[in-house]
């Protein structure tokens, strides 16, 4: 909100985002309150904008990446653990245990370590996930396409599914996300534009990594340099 306040909104926005990513319902209110607030929006990688930075950016018209930026996996993740993972573990513990009684006793081992409402948590956060960014995949980024049902079934089966995907932490290249149907342009097209935005990058990545007495944690800033910069308790 601070950052958006006072600035001339009809411009549209231009979203310059580097994160690994956080909560489903952070991510949720982020992308709600910039919709309402503006019309036309363009996400910006310069790196990285993995997991919920991915769901952001597929809530955008287009994607802005150069050849050296990545998105991620959107697979939800409930303390460290894949969503989709212990899902499929529980399905197959319970698979094997009806074929072959015997190993009963070592899948209450492995079963046992999950929370009573576990597996039914992580099957909301999937779907949750996957409904919030097809609607919003549907509602901008592809909402002119006669084909958009089906690109978007392709990006959610890729980018949703834990066993397509293999692991959270992997990296999808532009050529990669065009590929899958998302709208994504070339920082390399506009050499200018290219270099203003990863002076941007650098400058703030510089801050951040040279904030040792007072760690930065997060940074979120406009073009009039109406700032507001989260710092670490820890020092």
């Amino acid at each position: 909100m601070s950052a958006c306040n006072g600035i001339d909104r009809k411009l549209g926005l231009d979203l310059i985002l580097h994160t690994p990513g956080g909560d489903i319902a952070a991510t949720e209110s982020i992308v709600d309150y910039l919709k309402q607030m503006f019309d036309d929006i363009r996400v910006v990688v310069p790196q990285l904008a993995m997991s919920a930075g991915t769901m952001i950016a597929c809530s955008a018209h287009r994607i802005l990446m150069g050849k050296q930026s990545s998105l991620g996996p959107i697979d939800p993740q409930i303390g460290g653990i894949p969503a989709h993972g212990a899902i499929e573990e529980f399905t197959t513990a319970m698979d094997t245990a009806r074929k072959d009684p015997s190993t009963i006793p070592l899948l209450q081992i492995i079963v046992g370590k999950y929370q009573p409402t576990f597996i039914g948590e992580c099957q909301k956060a999937i779907t949750w996930s996957e409904n919030m960014v097809g609607d919003w995949l549907r509602d901008r980024m592809l909402h002119a396409d006669a084909d958009a049902d089906a690109k978007i079934k392709a990006i959610l089966d890729e980018l949703g599914q834990h066993s397509n995907s293999l692991n959270h932490a992997r990296h999808y290249s532009a050529k990669q996300c065009q590929d899958l149907g998302l709208k994504v342009e070339m920082m390399e097209d506009n050499q200018n534009l290219q270099d203003a935005i990863l002076s941007v990058h650098h400058a703030t990545m510089h801050t951040i990594s040279n904030s040792a007495k007072t760690p930065i944690l997060k940074i979120i800033e406009n073009h009039n340099g109406a700032a507001l910069i989260t710092k670490s308790e820890l020092i």
